[in-house]
């Protein structure tokens, strides 16, 4: 019974695929060979940009800033423009995105506003 797992093991590592891969299945006509390269080329530079801008931060306060600099670096490597969409998109190939979303508690904290009062102590003058 192991042969027969041994066997579709063998041949998913033949097609070019593994249950792990994010990839998609190799394409069967070499016309579409350059669109695979380009496809295998974004993918390393967006891996490249989460090095100066971690994905981490995309939860965090500053994840239009990270989103935008991620949108930027890949801009300026293939001098075209990429939406936020497209980055999400390209993100969520790799990443479970939905994890990165905002909580009800933090929107809370975050649209909390609170008008602002200098202390007393900075109107009294000293004598």
């Amino acid at each position: 019974m192991e042969v027969a797992g041994d066997d579709k093991e063998r041949e998913e590592e033949q097609d070019g695929m593994s249950v792990h891969s994010p990839c998609k299945a190799p394409p069967s006509s070499a016309s579409s060979l350059p669109k695979e390269q380009s496809q295998v080329e974004l993918e390393l530079r967006l891996l490249e940009a989460l090095e100066i801008y971690p994905l981490v931060k995309l939860r965090g306060m500053h994840r239009h800033f990270v989103l935008y600099g991620l949108m930027e670096f890949l801009r300026r490597s293939f001098d075209r423009q990429f939406s936020p969409d497209e980055v999400l998109q390209l993100l969520d190939r790799f990443y479970n995105i939905e994890m990165l979303k905002p909580d009800d508690e933090e929107s809370e904290i975050l649209g909390h506003e609170e008008d602002f009062t200098l202390p007393q102590s900075y109107f009294v003058k000293e004598e």
